[in-house]
């Protein structure tokens, strides 16, 4: 399951998962993400000493899409009670960076990093898993967060959409971040922009949203689709059967996902009162 050097796989079909729980192990993260696509390698690195592993692992697709799609759908969902976080393993990445940086103020404390994720993907590409400022102790949220778009067209649309509006019950307050090497200084500047415009890795980036349409599928390979479940059905149940459960992943993961009503009968059918749509959640 562990395979070679990170130099000898595709890159472009590999990701990175961090956040990981010390009960995750590499046979956990494969039944995870085989969901998404077919998996080729599951490495995990480990304490030289301890031998155990550090909080994070790689997992390469057969294909680059299938790598994008997990992206899309597995970032920020819970393990064992942890928001794991989940982007490209390419090097790339970090030159994506142009400085759409915005601050997030009065945040409710029961604001996670998955619904700041959630509630700002729409407005373009987050490079990053959302950072919540919290006390390094009681880890408690202070009540203000960071998210790095990668353009200034998301961030722009973010602010002006996001800015005064009610997440949990608080009015949010949102701005352009202060830069880290320059006192008062804001983010959003003129230079930035420019810079931003002239940086063709950013331009050539594909969007990866949660929830978006699934890649398509090269011819004669096989896919595991995730099929959004009808009402009342656990979405792991679909993978394992309703009473097989060999990892343990249907307990310890926590599916925040959107669960329909049946569709409609046909006409000329009695109906019958069908339960509002609801948040399953284990």
């Amino acid at each position: 399951m562990s395979g070679g050097p990170i130099a000898e796989r595709n890159q472009d079909a590999t990701i990175y998962c961090g956040g990981l729980d010390e009960k995750v192990n590499e046979g956990i993260l494969w039944e995870l993400f085989v969901q998404s696509g077919p998996v080729v390698n599951v490495h995990m690195p480990k304490d030289r000493v301890t031998n155990n592993h550090q909080g994070y692992g790689f997992i390469e697709f057969m294909s680059e899409e299938d790598a994008d799609y997990a992206i899309k759908i597995m970032n920020m969902i819970k393990l064992y009670g942890k928001p794991i976080r989940v982007n490209k393993a390419s090097a790339h990445q970090k030159n994506l960076d142009v400085g759409a940086n915005i601050f997030i103020g009065n945040l409710d404390p029961e604001v996670d990093e998955k619904l700041l994720y959630d509630t700002f993907s729409a407005f373009g590409v987050i490079l990053q898993t959302p950072k919540i400022m919290r006390d390094p102790e009681t880890g408690n949220s202070k009540g203000y967060a960071f998210i790095n778009f990668a353009s200034f067209e998301a961030s722009d649309a973010a602010i002006e959409a996001m800015n005064g509006q009610y997440l949990c019950n608080r009015p949010i307050t949102i701005s352009y971040a202060f830069k880290k090497d320059a006192k008062g200084e804001r983010h959003g500047s003129a230079a930035e922009r420019l810079l931003a415009a002239q940086n063709p890795l950013a331009q050539a980036d594909r969007p990866h949203q949660l929830f978006a349409d699934a890649p398509p599928t090269a011819p004669g390979v096989p896919t595991v689709p995730l099929v959004v479940p009808a009402a009342g059905v656990n979405p792991m149940q679909m993978y394992y059967g309703a009473h097989e459960d060999p990892t343990g992943l249907m307990t310890m993961m926590q599916w925040q996902m959107p669960v329909p009503p049946p569709p409609p009968p046909p006409p000329g059918i009695p109906t019958q009162a069908y339960p509002s749509p609801a948040f399953s959640c284990i």
